[in-house]
């Protein structure tokens, strides 16, 4: 009986020293976490009307593909970005997040689907749509950038 309970004693004390040593090591955040925040750097930026952070996160090699505006490049995007911020519409965007769903792509970066809604006032009543969207991240030495958007369902 004294030997069981000194074995109980021996597990219960061995692990409640790895919950220990294991607590005190910062927890790795989650891809979908790190993807997460990615998309909520890149949409403030969008909301915030900052031409800046949108040229930093997306990639120079982006491929944008848009169901009802064609596709656009890296160039292009940046231009289209810069009228629509200019012009001040009032336009923002949320992500809708019990949508998203994030998956790796080894040795490159993540997938991201989800959908978001976009709002903007018209006649004194806020008009908002939902669409769905793709996006591809790279990582790049610990940094993330957009290559990929297909934006679609509008």
């Amino acid at each position: 009986m004294i030997l069981k309970r000194l074995r109980f004693f021996i597990v219960v004390s061995l692990l409640l020293q790895c919950v220990v040593a294991h607590s005190d090591e910062p927890e790795e955040e989650s891809l979908y976490d790190k993807i997460l925040a990615m998309d909520t750097l890149l949409f403030n930026a969008f909301n915030d009307r900052d031409l800046k952070t949108t040229k930093e996160i997306f990639d120079p090699d982006l491929e944008f593909y848009h169901d009802e505006g064609g596709v656009s490049d890296y160039d292009q995007a940046i231009e289209n970005s810069r009228r629509l911020f200019e012009a001040n519409t009032g336009l923002t965007r949320e992500l809708i997040v019990e949508s998203l769903y994030v998956y790796p792509i080894v040795g490159y970066g993540a997938i991201q689907v989800g959908k978001h809604r976009f709002c903007h006032p018209e006649n004194g009543e806020m008009d908002c749509g939902v669409f769905d969207f793709l996006h591809i991240w790279k990582e790049s030495n610990d940094a993330w950038t957009l290559t990929r958007v297909v934006s679609y369902s509008h």
